[in-house]
């Protein structure tokens, strides 16, 4: 059986894998660009965010804005475990930090492509890079043909498409033709600008944890936030970015988040210690004295913010200045004016409708034979490992399903 996967990222691999390990296959990855395995690369800044380790399926799921339901089942054939064994049955040793996500020991995610090169060159599978495809025609006996854009024809059995996320519709337009339903892809990694905001001059200071409220989409979420030169990242805006994907898309990226910098901290309780302060230290200057610990050019960006200069006696320091300074440090206002997705770790949410697979084989329900793995389909994870780990069953469920049915 000649089977085509589409797609040379961790998804595909995978799935090639698994649909050559399951009889005498012969197996052929198309990859369009020059590259293979790009997100593998880069991810996880270079070292390879592999899963995490959450080893409850009803926990699991939970981090996946889409396809949650979907993925309930599919992690009951091919769960973080199973990953983490795959990976160290082939000599390749999995290391868990301190907030779950799991990294190769080797800290090279290097390591992680060799390991995947080296079973499909044993499994014999061919590798074609810069093969586009144009279109896909189901063969009237069985089987497909597949044109490139080239010109060149391949006809094969199966299919897996594992094309990745896109933020184009036309690069779903021969899945499309097909007779499938393509939700609407919109970016779901991605940072919070703040355009000529004084904030972006601490740029690499991070608070952990913190806590952003976006009172007018109803949403609000802790953890550690990062400041850079357009704005705020880390794990906390990168997870609300994820929940908040489709939300964000239709507000065109323009909403106002408020960051309580010391997480759960009520805003009476601060300004009560702040009327101590100034009763028991009246002599005292208000950048020395000050109820709370963040980091210094924090505390002076607030203090401007509350036009309070750090030299003023707590004497001097009149009640509103008082309610100013606890409402910026509890309830610190920005406007948010666009974002900045992360190139080639860029995640989307939106592709083929997932009412149209059947999630134990991955098999379209609509064209008998065509197999879908990973972010082609409208499923996304969190930051932390969880869209590779669903690359990882997807691909497995497919490569299986296909090489075997």
């Amino acid at each position: 059986m000649k089977i085509v996967v589409i797609g040379g990222g961790a998804a595909g691999f995978f799935a090639a894998i698994h649909a050559a390990a399951g009889g005498n296959n012969e197996v052929i990855i198309l990859e369009k660009t020059p590259k293979l395995l790009q997100k593998v690369k880069v991810s996880g800044g270079g070292r390879c965010n592999v899963t995490h380790a959450c080893f409850d399926i009803k926990q699991l799921c939970q981090n996946y804005p889409r396809g949650d339901k979907q993925m309930r089942s599919a992690f009951s054939r091919f769960m973080t475990t199973d990953t983490i064994k795959w990976f160290e049955d082939r000599k390749v040793k999995l290391k868990t930090e301190t907030d779950g996500r799991m990294f190769p020991v080797s800290d090279d995610s290097q390591t992680i492509i060799d390991c995947l090169m080296k079973e499909a060159n044993k499994l014999k599978i061919l590798i074609e890079t810069e093969k586009e495809v144009r279109d896909i025609i189901p063969s009237f006996h069985g089987g497909f043909e597949i044109f490139l854009k080239s010109n060149n024809k391949i006809e094969c059995d199966k299919i897996i498409v594992a094309t990745g996320g896109s933020s184009k519709d036309e690069s779903f337009a021969w899945i499309k033709a097909l007779g499938h339903e393509i939700i609407e892809p919109v970016p779901s990694l991605f940072t919070f600008n703040v355009p000529n905001d004084p904030v972006v001059e601490l740029m690499g200071l991070s608070v952990s944890p913190a806590k952003i409220k976006i009172p007018d989409l109803k949403m609000e979420c802790s953890g550690p936030i990062l400041i850079t030169h357009w704005g705020f990242s880390g794990p906390l805006v990168l997870k609300l970015s994820s929940l908040g994907a489709r939300k964000f898309a239709e507000r065109e990226y323009d909403f106002e988040i408020f960051i309580n910098w010391l997480n759960d901290k009520k805003e009476e309780a601060l300004r009560q210690e702040l009327f101590n302060i100034k009763a028991a230290n009246p002599n005292k200057q208000v950048g020395n004295l000050l109820p709370f610990k963040l980091p210094a050019r924090l505390v002076k960006h607030i203090l401007d913010k509350s036009n309070l200069a750090e030299n003023k006696r707590w004497a001097d320091v009149s009640k509103e200045e008082i309610n100013l300074l606890a409402k910026n440090v509890l309830s610190d206002p920005y406007l948010v004016k666009g974002k900045t997705t992360f190139k080639e770790e860029f995640v989307t949410c939106g592709g083929v409708s997932l009412n149209e697979i059947d999630f134990k084989s991955m098999q379209s329900k609509k064209v008998k034979g065509l197999h879908f793995a990973g972010e082609v389909l409208d499923i996304d994870g969190l930051t932390g490992g969880f869209n590779f780990q669903a690359a990882w069953t997807t691909g497995y469920i497919a490569g299986t399903a296909a090489g075997t049915i």
